[in-house]
C-alpha cells in the first residue's frame, strides 16, 4: 500500500450490530381512508339520506299510499298544534329523567361490585347480562301477564298488592315502564361501569388505604371522580335512548291509560301510520332527532372538556 492511497472508512458502529433501515414513509394515511369509507358509506346511506328524507316529507302530505303534495309549513304547524305534542314531550322527559335517575347509581354500584376479584364475578356478569339480550317486545308481553290483576302472578300467589290494576292507573302504569326500562338496560351499563373501574390504577387505592381511608371513602374520593367521562357517556346513551322508546311501550301499555305513556316516539306512529298523516309524524320525528341532539350536546357540555378524554387525565 503506497502512502498516497486513501484509507478505508471506519466503521464506527459497535461490533455486532446491523445498521438500521430506513424508515419507508408508507401511505398509512391513504389507507385509513379506505378503511373509512365503507362505514362512512353506510352512515350516509342509512343515517344522513333518510334524515333528509324525512325533513323533506315533513313539508310535504302524504297518506302513506298516493301521491304526496308539497304543503309548506303546514304539516309543521298541524303538529305543533297538536294539543298531543306538549303532553308527548312531557310524558318523554319524565321517563327519561326517573329511568335515569333509577340507571345511574343501581348501574355504578354494580358495575363497581362486578369488577372485583370475586370467583363468582363471571356468573354475576352473564345473569345480569340476560335482560340486554331479550327482545323488548316479548319482556313487554311477558310482563303484561304478569302483571294482569285477574290471571298474573299476584292472582296466582293470592297476594293483594301485585294484584293491582299496575297498567290502568296513570302513575302506576308510569312507574310500570320505568321499572321495565331499568331493569333491561341496567346490565349494559353496567358493564360499563364494570370496565371503566378496571382501569383505575390499584396504586391509587393502596395510597389511600396508607392514609386511613375505608372502603366508602374511596368510593366517592376515587372512584366516582375516575367515573367522570364514563357517567357522561353512559347518561347520553340513556337520555338519547329513552327518545326512542316504542316497542317496549306500545306492547305493553299502547300509550295508555289514556295518554299516560303516550311518549313521543309513539306519536309518531299513531300520527303517521294509524292517522296516516306522514307529513305531521315526519315533523315529529325531526323534533326527536333535534331534541337528542341538543341534549346529547348539553350532556357534553356538562361534562366538561372532551368526554372522549382519558378518565386518568387526572391521576
Amino acid at each position: 500500500m503506497t502512502a498516497g492511497a486513501a484509507a478505508p472508512p471506519v466503521d464506527a458502529r459497535p461490533a455486532g450490530r446491523e445498521p438500521r433501515p430506513k424508515a419507508r414513509r408508507s401511505g398509512s394515511s391513504g389507507s385509513v381512508t379506505w378503511m373509512v369509507l365503507p362505514a362512512l358509506a353506510v352512515f350516509l346511506a342509512f343515517a344522513i339520506v333518510p334524515l333528509f328524507g324525512v325533513l323533506g316529507l315533513s313539508f310535504t302530505q302524504w297518506d302513506g299510499i298516493g301521491a304526496i303534495h308539497a304543503a309548506g309549513l303546514d304539516s309543521w304547524k298541524a303538529a305543533l298544534q297538536d294539543p298531543g305534542l306538549p303532553h308527548a314531550l312531557m310524558v318523554t322527559f319524565l321517563i327519561m329523567i326517573l329511568s335515569w335517575a333509577v340507571q345511574t347509581p343501581a348501574s355504578i354500584l354494580i358495575g363497581v361490585f362486578l369488577a372485583g376479584r370475586q370467583k363468582y364475578r363471571a356468573a354475576l356478569a352473564v345473569a345480569y347480562f340476560v335482560p340486554v339480550l331479550l327482545s323488548s317486545a316479548a319482556i313487554a308481553v311477558t310482563y303484561k301477564a304478569l302483571l294482569d290483576p285477574n290471571f298474573g302472578l299476584g292472582a296466582g300467589l293470592h297476594i293483594d298488592f301485585l294484584s293491582q290494576d299496575w297498567l290502568g292507573q296513570n302513575t302506576l302504569a308510569v312507574g310500570v315502564v320505568i321499572f321495565i326500562v331499568s331493569w333491561q338496560f341496567i346490565p349494559f351499563h353496567s358493564l360499563i361501569y364494570q370496565g371503566a373501574v378496571r382501569q383505575i390504577p390499584k396504586t391509587m387505592y393502596e395510597a389511600s388505604a396508607i392514609e386511613g381511608a375505608g372502603r366508602i371513602r374511596q368510593f366517592f374520593s376515587i372512584t366516582l371522580p375516575q367515573l367522570k367521562y364514563t357517567i357522561v357517556t353512559s347518561s347520553t346513551l340513556m337520555v338519547v335512548g329513552s327518545l326512542t322508546f316504542f316497542d317496549l311501550i306500545y306492547v305493553l301499555t299502547a300509550g295508555g291509560p289514556g295518554d299516560a305513556t303516550r311518549v313521543l316516539a309513539l306519536d309518531m306512529y299513531q300520527t303517521g301510520f294509524q292517522a296516516n298523516l306522514m307529513g305531521p309524524a315526519s315533523a315529529i320525528a325531526v323534533i326527536l332527532v333535534l331534541v337528542g341532539l341538543a341534549l346529547a350536546l348539553l350532556l357534553r357540555k356538562l361534562g366538561g372538556g372532551n368526554s372522549t378524554d382519558s378518565q386518568l387525565e387526572g391521576a
